[in-house]
């Protein structure tokens, strides 16, 4: 299985590509190819570091996301073979065969 390559936020954010926190869930998708006029934010007069909001939808396409996500578990699934593992409690599970209620009147 191929190693993680684990990032630092302050890392990611300077290197285009697509991150996933499994602590929070969440999925930062970074993208250097579009720009913006930065005379829209000279008015502004806010600090140097500040993030801006473009809009509230996400412009990624949600088919293409989940491949992404697929591809990557895919390559790095938890067993040397790929095959989904067992659970513990999976193994010695015995069924009890059901028995006729006796209060039941027979037709």
């Amino acid at each position: 299985m191929p190693a993680l390559r684990r990032f630092e936020l302050d890392d990611l954010l300077i290197r285009p590509g697509s991150y996933y926190n499994p602590d929070t869930g969440i999925l930062v998708v970074v993208d250097d190819s579009a720009a913006v006029d930065t005379d829209v934010f000279e008015d502004e007069g806010g600090a140097g570091g500040d993030w801006v909001l473009l809009a509230d939808d996400v412009p990624v396409d949600e088919q293409a996301r989940d491949e992404l996500i697929e591809r990557f578990e895919v390559r790095h699934h938890g067993g040397t073979t790929g095959a989904v593992p067992a659970d513990e409690d999976d193994e010695d599970v015995e069924e009890d065969e059901l028995e006729p209620d006796e209060d039941v009147d027979e037709l």
